[in-house]
């Protein structure tokens, strides 16, 4: 089924390595266009630290924002075009409220799941997982619903992760994607492109990871036609150049007409 609403959700602030992201979000934003009505969360110019977290208020006052956009639009399925990771707290949280019994499938190089107790950087986009999970930063969780069930968690692709990281993923059992799994309930789907080989995608600040293109456009289009997919979010796209964000842009059509089933 298409997608309802196409998210732009530049938020560059909890990324370690934000140089490029906001080409990026833009970039992506500019192809989300074409496969749902657009709406744009505004970037803050918050300053500041707090929680453990760096450029916490900013962060912040984004969620808050995206939070209030999604609730206004009523959207069932959404298509979201980041900015770093963190940006999926708030629409995974709007989408378990809307689909109760949310399956999640991260498919990354890292594995997201510290804490601002645990992570080494304070960089927010490190610690998405454990946010979905339960363990958001204490001035977050009074806004956020329900945690997802972590037996509703599949990672994939996942091979860089701190001391943190692989504590909660043992914790809480999180498991990774079997080609045979099949989710009782709706899925969204986090991807973010350093999952995919550098040799082949280069427009990334973290380079870790090693999936093709072509299996990467196959594992969405499969997980599309065998689920009810409502969401869909890409991130971390870090082009240098407007031609480098010309040329990833081609591969995020590819991916979002996978998730779009065309």
């Amino acid at each position: 089924m298409p997608f309802d609403l196409a998210l732009a959700y530049p938020q560059w602030q909890g990324s370690g390595r934000h140089q490029h992201l906001a080409r990026g979000a833009t970039a992506a934003a500019a192809v989300f266009g074409r496969y749902a009505p657009l709406a744009q969360v505004p970037l803050s110019d918050a300053e500041g630290d707090d929680h453990g977290v760096r450029r916490w208020n900013a962060i912040l006052e984004q969620f808050r924002d995206a939070q209030a956009l999604l609730t206004r639009s009523g959207a069932r399925r959404v298509l979201t075009a980041g900015g770093d990771c963190a940006v999926d707290v708030a629409v995974i949280d709007y989408l378990h409220r809307v689909h109760p019994g949310l399956n999640v499938i991260w498919i990354d190089a890292h594995l997201d799941g510290n804490t601002p107790e645990t992570s080494p950087s304070g960089s927010f986009h490190g610690m998405p997982v454990a946010a979905i999970l339960g363990r958001a930063p204490a001035p977050l969780r009074p806004l956020l619903g329900a945690p997802i069930d972590p037996a509703r968690f599949r990672y994939h692709g996942i091979r860089v992760g701190d001391d943190g990281d692989w504590a909660l993923q043992r914790e809480l059992g999180l498991k990774t994607l079997d080609p045979e799994w099949s989710p009782n309930g709706p899925v969204h789907v986090h991807f973010d492109l350093d999952v995919l080989d550098p040799a082949q995608f280069p427009y990334l600040a973290y380079t870790d990871g090693d999936l093709a293109i072509g299996a990467a456009v196959a594992l969405v289009a499969d997980i599309a036609r065998r689920a009810d997919l409502v969401g869909f979010t890409v991130t971390e796209f870090a082009p240098a150049n407007e031609d480098d964000a010309e040329a990833g842009s081609r591969v995020i059509a590819r991916l979002c007409d996978a998730a779009a089933r065309r």
